[in-house]
């Protein structure tokens, strides 16, 4: 579904990517792990278009996107879940949401998909007139992705979905990531929970300095010695 072909991203002078490839496939999870500043979140920005690559494409159903702005590239279905959740924090839950679905598809089927984000997130109904910003963190993470998939994304992007979060609510994210691939969306997350991330992962790619320097199942990245001593610990 989705491809990167040796991409480049410089900040100013700064590189940031060396000759990044990877794919996401369609109906899979795929992950990208990594230390703090290995280039995670900037793999992301380079697909949404929000930092521009120097070279390399990037390809979306067999589409060229890395050339179109960034809401061109929503229009395409890919939703993009920033680190931070980014809501706006004075509107009120149902407006966060609502936001999400401008797209003309989107708006078609806004009630059929605001029904499903509340299935997901019962929470979400119950606080529904309450401003985003007075929501604990765990329901501020379950709005952000609400608000994603409120554009009817055939690829869904998260960025360190649990950061910050507490553990019992951390696991509750990894569950629901899983539900929502099992209802037909792409995933493709980047996390620092390395091992509940592998275990969910279908494949995934480990990135370091801005260089992909490993890529494999989920499951048998877990059982990598340099998996082991980076990530885990042992």
């Amino acid at each position: 579904m989705l491809e990167l072909k040796q991409i480049n991203v410089f900040y100013g002078d700064m590189q940031a990517l060396w000759d990044v490839s990877l794919k996401a496939e369609e109906g899979k999870i795929t992950a990208i792990i990594g230390s703090n500043g290995a280039g995670k979140t900037t793999t992301l920005n380079a697909i949404s278009n929000l930092i521009r690559i120097k070279s390399g494409i990037i390809e979306f159903e067999n589409e060229r996107m890395d050339l179109l702005p960034p809401h061109k590239i929503v229009d395409f279905g890919i939703s993009h879940i920033p680190e931070g959740r980014r809501l706006f924090p004075f509107m009120t839950v149902l407006e966060n949401l609502i936001l999400g679905s401008f797209n003309k598809k989107a708006k078609k089927e806004r009630a059929k998909t605001l029904e499903w984000v509340f299935e997901l997130f019962p929470i979400l109904k119950e606080r529904g007139n309450q401003p985003a910003g007075t929501l604990s963190g765990g329901e501020q993470q379950m709005l952000a992705i609400g608000r994603g998939l409120m554009a009817k994304p055939k690829l869904l992007m998260l960025d360190e979905p649990s950061l910050g979060l507490a553990p019992i609510l951390v696991k509750q994210t990894f569950e629901t990531i899983g539900k929502i691939n099992s209802e037909g969306v792409t995933i493709l997350f980047v996390e620092q929970n390395v091992r509940q991330t592998l275990e969910l992962a279908h494949f995934a790619y480990v990135l370091e300095n801005g260089k992909i320097v490993l890529q494999g199942k989920g499951t048998e990245l877990l059982k990598k010695k340099e998996v082991k001593e980076a990530y885990l610990g042992r």
